[in-house]
Formats: structure tokens, C-alpha cells, sequence
């Protein structure tokens, strides 16, 4: 199975992404900001990311940053979460690794074309809403 990690301070976020992941068959693993995503990677490198922009402590930009200088991150895929659209913070997230975009609040149709957007092997589908 594959490990999907989900950055977000929102618990409630995290609650809906991470029953969505888990209906398509993915091994989900929370992290509430940058810093605790980060040390979660260095001990368990998960095959993607859904991190949320604007978070405290550690910004979804600044995770990119510290991230790309871990071992094996090169192959994680990356989805961008944001609420606001801004080019600038999308070129600049585009740079720093994330592979696609994708807007709160979502639905499992969003997510899911999100993740194959970003070439995320999707292991099964609920039917489920």
C-alpha cells in the first residue's frame, strides 16, 4: 500500500482527506504543520503529499524548501492545497517540487482528479460519496 501524508493545521481538513485517501486504498499519515511532516519524512518517506499553503509555524513553501533536501524525496509527488488562487505562490510552489494544485474546500471527485493530475496511482475507489 501506498503512504499518502496529509499537511494540514485544520484537523477537520485532515479528517475529510484523509477518509477520501483512505477509501482509494492509501496508508494515511497526519502531520498539523511543516515541522512534524518533516521529521515524519526523515523516518518514514511517504510516496505523497497533500500539504496545505498557509499553515503556522512552517508554510507549505518553506516545507518544499526543507523537503527537497531529504533522501528519497525526489520521488514523492506533491499536491498543493491552497484557498486563494495566486500565481506568484503557485509558480514559486511549482519551482520548490509540488506536482499539482488544488482548491479548498474539495470534494473525493477533486481530490481524485487532483492525485491523477499529479501522477498518483489511485489503488481502488470507493463508490461512496
Amino acid at each position: 500500500m501506498k503512504i499518502f501524508m496529509l499537511v494540514d493545521d485544520s484537523p477537520v481538513i485532515r479528517k475529510v482527506a484523509n477518509r477520501i485517501l483512505t477509501d482509494m486504498g492509501f496508508v494515511v499519515v497526519e502531520a498539523a504543520d511543516g515541522f512534524e511532516a518533516l521529521e515524519k519524512c526523515r523516518y518514514n518517506m511517504p510516496d505523497a503529499i497533500l500539504i496545505d499553503w498557509d499553515m503556522p509555524n512552517m508554510s507549505g513553501i518553506e516545507f518544499l524548501g526543507e523537503f527537497a533536501g531529504i533522501e528519497g524525496a525526489k520521488n514523492t509527488r506533491i499536491v498543493y492545497c491552497t484557498s486563494e488562487i495566486m500565481v506568484s505562490d503557485m509558480t514559486k510552489a511549482k519551482r520548490a517540487g509540488a506536482n499539482a494544485f488544488m482548491m479548498k474546500p474539495f470534494n473525493r471527485k477533486i481530490l481524485q482528479t487532483k492525485l491523477k493530475e499529479a501522477g498518483i496511482e489511485i489503488n481502488k475507489v470507493s463508490s461512496a460519496a
